[in-house]
Parts: C-alpha cells; structure tokens; sequence
C-alpha cells in the first residue's frame, strides 16, 4: 500500500505493523468468547440455513441456479467480509485515535488492517461452503444436480484480490469522510442494507429485467461476486461484467487515495 506523503516509515515496517494489528483484531475477536474462532464457521452458516430455508421452503423462487444454496453462500460469504469492513471503516479513526495522532506509520494502515483481518475472517468462514457442498453431494439423489467443483475455481483468487482492491480504495473513502462528518455513519449502515439487494447475492445478473440488468453491470460487486460462483457455476462468466468491476474497483481506489491524502490534516485536527 502507497505511503501518505511526509510520513516515515519503510514498507517493511509498514507490513508487520499491518500483521500485528490485524493478528490483534482477530485476537480481541476471539479471545473474549468461548467459542473463539468457531463464530467465523457459525454466523454464516446459521445465516445460510435461514436464507436457504426462506428462499427454497418459504418462497416460490425463480432466480438463482441449483443447487440454490450453493450459489447463495458463494456470494453471501463475500459479503460479508464485503459488508463488515465497510461497516468497521465507519469508526476506523475515532476508535484508536490517539495512536492514529502519534503513530508515525502511514495512516492509511488504520484501513488496510480492518480489510486483512475481516479478509481473514473470510477465508476462516470457507469451510461453511466446503459444509454445505459435501451435504448437497451425499444427499442429492440426481448426481447431475449436484455440486461439482469446475475449472472456474482458478478464478477464487483474482475475486479475492478484486475484492480487496475494492474495500481499500472504499475504505480510504469513508473512514475519513465518517470521522468528519459523524452523521455519514448512519448514513453508510442504510447504504449497505440498501445495497444487499442491489446486489446480486440472493439473484444473479442474469435475473435483472432491463433496464436493471445494464445498471447492475456498474455494481462493481456484481462482477467480483460472478468470479466467486465461477467454481460451481460456469454460466456465471460474464468478462464484461468482469472487466467494468476491474476498472471500477481501481478507479475507487485511485479516488480514494486521492481523498485521503486531501483530507488527512483535517482529520488529525479533528481528532
């Protein structure tokens, strides 16, 4: 990650202080409960039993691919990771602000912590999917209808660096935005709520009506999220949908470095 100007601080130094930051978010996470690291696997996949019981048991649906709760979880695991950052951002100054006044590291490392350890947090959450697929092979009468691992699986990597690439550019955007504008953390958590129906988690683009589906394309999370289901599904491959969450997700990251390099004195100020 690129430096704030005047600040000192070599990348080496930068990167363990990431680690250690990061290793000492997800130690307070998992240390004060009893069950510690086993939330990572609980939360969503209780999450995924309502979810596949609301939209397969309760609901007439016609969206989606079977086996439906394959496709769900493939995209809802990334929201969350998705979905928590953004939600940690909100309060990434004001909650550690007398280090963030003193440290002389980068302070764009108060971002990129909270996008490696909810990051990790994903990939402690991935063996809900690994779950749920064995359930669905052994269970499913039909071999045909079951889960099958594809060539699409090469693509989980490039999903999770887009993916990051995203968040950090987002979170250079809102962490110090929120921590001048305190009303903008309100604002965010009825965005994100907004937001999980506007993208394609519970549905795929395919799904979208026109004019819905072209603006769905410009979700920069619709592109990412086709990249996760590529693994079970290869009619997810859209490269145009790829390519524009590509170019949105860089340009996000460019404006967010371009703000946080605008508005870093008046944060210090403010806290």
């Amino acid at each position: 990650m690129a430096s704030t100007a005047g600040a000192p601080g070599t990348p080496k130094r930068y990167f363990h202080s990431l680690w250690l930051l990061s290793a000492r978010d997800l130690k307070v996470r998992y240390s004060t409960s009893a069950l510690g690291y086993l939330w990572s696997v609980l939360d969503p996949l209780v999450m995924s039993a309502i979810y596949w019981f609301v939209f397969t048991q309760v609901f007439q649906r016609t969206v989606g691919e079977q086996p439906y709760i394959i496709f769900l979880i493939t995209a809802l695991l990334p929201w969350v990771w998705f979905n928590s950052a953004v939600g940690d951002f909100t309060r990434a100054f004001k909650k550690d602000a007398r280090l963030v006044r003193s440290t002389s590291i980068p302070r764009t490392i108060w971002v990129n912590r909270i996008v490696l350890s909810k990051g990790t947090e994903f990939l402690f959450s991935l063996p809900v999917l690994a779950i749920f697929v064995i359930v669905n092979v052994v269970v499913e009468a039909d071999p045909a209808k079951a889960a099958h691992i594809g060539w699409g699986v090469l693509w989980f990597p490039v999903a999770v660096v887009l993916q990051a690439v995203l968040l950090v550019g987002l979170g250079l955007l809102v962490a110090p935005l929120c921590a001048l504008y305190t009303d903008l953390e309100r604002t965010t958590a009825l965005v994100l709520r907004a937001l999980f129906y506007a993208t394609p988690i519970i549905y795929s683009v395919n799904d979208l009506p026109r004019p819905f589906d072209t603006l769905g394309m410009f979700n920069p999370l619709a592109g990412i999220f086709s990249l996760y289901r590529m693994a079970f599904f290869p009619d997810q491959w859209h490269p145009q949908l790829v390519l524009i969450s590509a170019a949105m997700s860089f340009a996000i990251l460019a404006l967010g470095f371009w703000v946080f390099r605008t508005l870093e004195r008046p944060i210090l100020k403010e806290l």
